[in-house]
């Protein structure tokens, strides 16, 4: 993911772009991809397969998606396309919907969402982040990071109660006049829940995920398969606070779909601040 805003590009920008761009679209294919499918024919066959099938998932599909999937930021969901796949299956008969309302999700589900929200409505967010959050780009706060609790500068004990479903809390602060780049998520074990906290005063504040565009100003409720190719927008003048939370994906087996979010966990935790190396990610 990446932060996009206005700014004149110096010469070392300029020949960087075009050294990554060199790197991402000839070397990158022709070095590895190439000689991969060369050596082992039939991995990149399944492969190849797995990613037709998932980036076939994509609504509103252009010429650049497939570019993103198999040789941009998507690269990483490619290579666990096949355990995404497995999930998929494992989670039937709940059919992943991509872009989800509420009243889709199983009651209990639903409960939990519904008394998150209500939480973080009552101890006013938006209030005590903003100090903290007004000098950044793009600003992320963990209260819950895939089951388990995160202590962190501001303590909200009802963010730490035992969530059945909820998997991970934060809050990320988008400052004015700033979005992020196209890119898709890596896992397809748990849902992705944004809830925005403040009012927002036109449409210039929205998601895309797919041919879906929410504009935040009319719908504070999203939740959609964060796996799938989704952009966010902020060109307002207010600075935007929303709500990011993971939940479990509903499956008949929720004891092992819980055990591959812990799983998770353990393999993201050491490169959770690469992940989000473009944002700031406060803790105290």
């Amino acid at each position: 993911m990446s932060t996009t805003f206005v700014g004149e590009a110096t010469g070392r920008d300029r020949a960087a772009k075009a050294a990554k761009y060199v790197a991402r679209r000839i070397l990158f294919p022709l070095g590895v991809l190439a000689p991969f499918a060369f050596f082992f024919p039939k991995i990149a066959l399944f492969y190849a397969v797995c990613g037709a099938y998932d980036i076939g998932r994509n609504t509103g599909m252009n010429i650049s998606t497939p570019r993103r999937y198999f040789i941009g930021n998507g690269f990483f969901t490619w290579v666990l396309s096949p355990f995404n796949i497995l999930l998929d299956l494992l989670s039937l008969p709940y059919v992943n919907k991509g872009v989800y309302k509420l009243q889709d999700l199983p009651p209990a589900y639903q409960d939990e969402v519904r008394d998150l929200i209500r939480i973080s409505n009552e101890q006013n967010l938006v209030a005590k982040l903003e100090e903290r959050s007004k000098e950044n780009q793009r600003t992320m706060i963990f209260f819950r990071w895939y089951g388990v609790n995160v202590d962190t500068f501001l303590d909200i004990p009802e963010f730490h109660k035992n969530w059945k479903y909820i998997q991970t809390i934060g809050v990320s602060v988008f400052n004015k006049k700033v979005s992020t780049s196209k890119h898709f998520g890596f896992m397809r074990a748990s849902l992705r829940v944004l809830y925005n906290l403040n009012d927002m005063k036109d449409d210039s504040a929205y998601i895309v995920v797919g041919d879906t565009t929410q504009y935040w100003r009319d719908e504070k409720l999203f939740i959609f398969d964060d796996t799938l190719l989704h952009q966010s927008f902020n060109e307002t003048d207010q600075t935007r606070y929303c709500l990011f939370v993971d939940i479990v994906r509903p499956t008949p087996f929720p004891r092992l779909m819980a055990a591959v979010v812990t799983g998770i966990r353990m393999l993201s935790q050491s490169f959770k601040f690469v992940y989000y190396k473009h944002w700031k990610v406060i803790d105290r």
